[in-house]
């Protein structure tokens, strides 16, 4: 048995959350090998294609335009 079968094996017999684990730490690892690294639009596609797969609802630009702004440092401020 090579190792991908060997790990592979394993693999299967952890839950569901664990091997979501296991694909993130290897995700890192590969994220970590300058060979792979992968522009910055594209992490940014993977990130929202995660959101927009957890089902988390975006902002159209009207709510975004309804948000209030701190006008000091340009950020949405729930405060005023």
């Amino acid at each position: 048995m090579n190792l991908e079968e060997k790990m592979l094996t394993k693999w299967r017999f952890l839950p569901a959350n664990k091997q979501e684990e296991v694909l993130d730490f290897v995700e890192f690892l590969y994220s970590k090998n300058s060979a792979n690294k992968i522009s910055l639009e594209e992490r940014l596609l993977q990130i929202r294609t995660r959101i927009v797969d957890s089902g988390k609802n975006f902002l159209d630009e009207n709510q975004i335009r309804k948000q209030p702004v701190n006008l000091e440092n340009g950020l949405h401020s729930k405060e005023e």
